[in-house]
C-alpha cells in the first residue's frame, strides 16, 4: 500500500480492533496519512481501549494480517445489507437438551353475555376487547361505526399526545367494511373481528410509510406486510394507525416530538412503545402492538397504566419489524386488560417460516384457571428494598403481595441469579444495534436523529464499535450460564411476581427470553399510575396471563380512565 490511507479505511481499522468512532485521535490520523498503513504504534494505542497488552514482536506479527483485514472490511461495506437480514447465528432461549411443553388443554375465554351498546358509542372507547367483540359479534355495533369513532378520537387527541405518525383511514375503512359484510353473512372470525388497532411504527404495512420514528427513515416504504400485521388482518382486526416510537426504538422522542402520558401530558409516555401505550390508555385504539428489547413494553405500560405482554423470545414472528437486536427483540400486545393481551397474543403467535427464531407451540388460554393450580414465587429481595428514593412504590408492591395471599396464593420466595455481571451483558444489545444500523453510522446520517445526547443511539452506535468481537462472544457465553441459572430459579414454580423494575429483573429476563406481563397497580398522589409485573416460564404465557388476570380482576386498577380523554 503506497498511497495514504483514507479516513474511511482508518475508521474501519479502528472498528475492527475495538476503537471505532468519530472522535479519533488526531495524532494517529496524521500517522496513518504519513505511513499509508497500520503501524505498530497504532496497534499499541488500540490495545489500551481493548484492555490488552502485546509485546513489540507480537505487534509486528499482527501487522500484515491487520492491513489485509482492512481490504476485507471494505469489501463487506460494499455489500448492501437490508435491516431485515438475520445474522447466521441465532439465539435460542432453550438450553440444549430442553424441550418446550407440548401439552394441550381446552381453551376458555370469558363470555360476556348481556353486553349492551352505550347510548354514546364513545363511552365504549375504553372498553376491553372482550366487550367490544360482543358488541360487534351481536351486530349491535358495526365495525365501520367503531372504526369511525376511534379515527375521530385519534384526530382529536393524537396531536395532544403526540402519539400518531400516520392514520391508515383508507385501509381501515376497507377492512371494516369487509368485517361487517362477513359478519352479516354469518362468518365470524373471532374476538378481534372488526376491532380497530394501532401498530408501533416499526411494523411494515405496504400501503403506508414505516418510519421507525426516525428522521432518516421518515419516508420509508417497505413493500410487504409484517407477519403480525398479516395475522391480525386474518383475524379480522382493523388497522387504523401507525403509532409513535422513540427513534429506532429508544425512549419516547421521535422525529415529530415527544409522546405524552395520558395521565399527565406534561410527562413523556416512556418508550419505546410510546404511542401504543399512550393511545391504548387514552382510548384511541382498541388495542395495539408494541415491541421490547430491553423494557420497551414494560416501561411505557408502567408510565401510561396499560397492560402489556412481553412474550417469550421466539413466540411471535418479527418478520417485517425493524431489527434492533436479533437475539433480544420481541413483539407483543399492549392492551387495557390481561385477557385482551391473551386474545391478541393468540392471534399473532407462532412460526411463519420467515423469522428463523419463531416457534409453533400450544397456547391454550384458560381465563378461569384457578390460582390454586399455579405455583407462584415472589422476588423476595426486590420487595425488601426500603421505602424512599430507591423504591417509591414500596407500599404499592407490598399491598399487591397481600392481595395475592388473600386470593389463596402461597407465595414462595425466589432470588434471581447474582453470580454474573448482568449489567455487563448490555453490550450484547448495543453491539447488535450498532450492526443493525452500521450504514447509518458510516454514512453520518445518524446526525439526522433528534436526540444527540451521550445516551442516545448515535453515540451508542459509535461507542459500540469499540467493543471487540471476542468480548461480544464472551458476553454471550456468560449469557448461556445466566440462562442455566435462571432455569434453576424457575424449576420449582410456574411464575413469580416482582416490582416491575426490581433490581436486575428487567435486564435479566430480557436476556434469558422469559415472558412478562406488566399491569397497573395503583395510582400515586399526582394521579399517575404504578405497575406490577409477573414473570413466567419460557413459553408459559397461558399460566402467566391467567395469574395476572386473577390479580387484575381482584384489584380493578385498569378500569380507571385518564380524565382529560374521557
Amino acid at each position: 500500500m503506497n498511497t495514504p490511507m483514507d479516513r474511511r479505511r482508518f475508521m474501519a481499522f479502528f472498528s475492527a480492533v475495538g476503537l471505532g468512532g468519530t472522535a479519533l485521535p488526531a495524532a494517529l490520523w496524521a500517522l496513518v496519512q504519513e505511513s499509508g498503513k497500520i503501524t505498530k504504534d497504532m496497534v499499541a494505542d488500540a490495545e489500551v481501549l481493548a484492555g490488552l497488552q502485546f509485546t513489540d514482536e507480537e505487534r509486528e506479527l499482527m501487522l500484515d494480517g491487520l492491513n489485509r483485514n482492512l481490504e476485507a472490511y471494505e469489501n463487506l461495506h460494499s455489500v448492501t445489507i437490508p435491516n431485515d437480514v438475520h445474522p447466521a447465528l441465532l439465539f435460542d432461549p432453550l438450553l440444549p437438551g430442553r424441550a418446550p411443553s407440548l401439552k394441550r388443554r381446552p381453551t376458555r375465554r370469558t363470555r360476556r353475555a348481556g353486553v349492551q351498546r352505550p347510548a354514546n358509542l364513545e363511552e365504549a372507547a375504553f372498553w376491553s376487547v372482550t366487550d367490544l367483540a360482543e358488541l360487534v359479534r351481536s351486530r349491535q355495533v358495526s365495525s365501520i361505526d367503531l372504526t369511525r369513532m376511534y379515527l375521530d378520537r385519534l384526530q382529536r387527541y393524537g396531536h395532544k399526545l403526540e402519539c400518531l405518525i400516520t392514520p391508515t383511514e383508507e385501509l381501515a375503512m376497507r377492512q371494516a367494511e369487509r368485517a361487517d359484510a362477513e359478519i352479516a353473512r354469518g362468518v365470524y372470525r373471532g374476538p378481534l373481528h372488526g376491532i380497530p388497532w394501532g401498530a408501533k411504527d416499526l411494523l411494515a404495512e405496504d400501503e403506508y410509510r414505516t418510519t421507525w420514528g426516525a428522521r432518516p427513515y421518515e419516508d420509508q416504504i417497505i413493500p410487504y406486510d409484517a407477519t403480525v400485521v398479516q395475522r391480525l388482518e386474518e383475524a379480522g382486526a382493523v388497522l387504523i394507525a401507525k403509532l409513535t416510537l422513540g427513534a429506532l426504538a429508544m425512549g419516547d422522542v421521535w422525529f415529530g416530538g415527544r409522546t405524552r402520558n395520558p395521565w399527565n401530558v406534561k410527562q413523556g409516555s416512556s418508550g419505546s412503545s410510546a404511542g401504543p401505550a399512550s393511545a391504548t390508555v387514552a382510548g384511541l385504539v382498541g388495542f395495539s402492538i408494541g415491541s421490547e428489547t430491553l423494557g420497551s413494553i414494560v416501561s411505557p405500560s408502567t408510565r401510561c397504566g396499560a397492560t402489556g405482554l412481553r412474550p417469550t423470545f421466539g413466540r411471535v414472528s418479527r418478520h417485517g419489524a425493524m431489527a434492533l437486536s436479533w437475539s433480544m427483540d420481541k413483539l407483543g400486545p399492549i392492551c387495557r386488560t390481561v385477557e385482551d393481551c391473551a386474545l391478541v397474543f393468540d392471534a399473532i403467535q407462532g412460526g411463519d417460516g420467515k423469522d428463523p427464531t419463531a416457534r409453533d407451540l400450544p397456547f391454550d388460554w384458560d381465563a378461569g384457571l384457578p390460582l390454586s393450580e399455579l405455583r407462584m414465587g415472589y422476588y423476595k429481595s426486590a420487595f425488601e428494598v426500603p421505602a424512599g428514593e430507591n423504591h417509591r412504590w414500596y407500599d404499592f408492591d407490598h399491598t399487591a403481595l397481600d392481595v395475592l395471599q388473600s386470593l389463596g396464593v402461597k407465595l414462595l420466595p425466589v432470588e434471581l441469579p447474582d453470580a454474573f455481571p448482568v449489567d455487563a451483558l448490555r453490550i450484547i444489545l448495543s453491539v447488535e444495534a450498532a450492526a443493525a444500523f452500521d450504514e447509518l453510522t458510516r454514512s453520518n446520517r445518524d446526525d439526522l436523529l433528534v436526540r444527540q445526547t451521550r445516551g442516545a443511539w448515535p453515540n451508542s452506535f459509535r461507542r459500540s464499535r469499540m467493543v471487540p468481537a471476542v468480548e461480544y462472544i464472551q458476553a454471550n457465553r456468560v449469557r448461556t450460564m445466566l440462562m442455566g441459572a435462571m432455569e434453576a430459579v424457575m424449576d420449582g414454580i410456574d411464575l413469580f411476581v416482582t416490582p416491575s423494575f426490581g433490581r436486575a429483573v428487567l435486564l435479566t429476563t430480557n436476556l434469558t427470553g422469559h415472558p412478562a406481563v406488566t399491569l397497573p397497580n395503583g395510582f400515586q398522589d399526582d394521579g399517575t399510575p404504578v405497575s406490577l409485573s409477573f414473570i413466567g416460564k419460557l413459553y408459559g404465557e397461558a399460566d402467566l396471563l391467567a395469574a395476572a388476570k386473577a390479580y387484575q380482576d381482584a384489584t380493578g386498577f385498569h378500569l380507571k380512565r385518564p380524565p382529560e380523554f374521557t
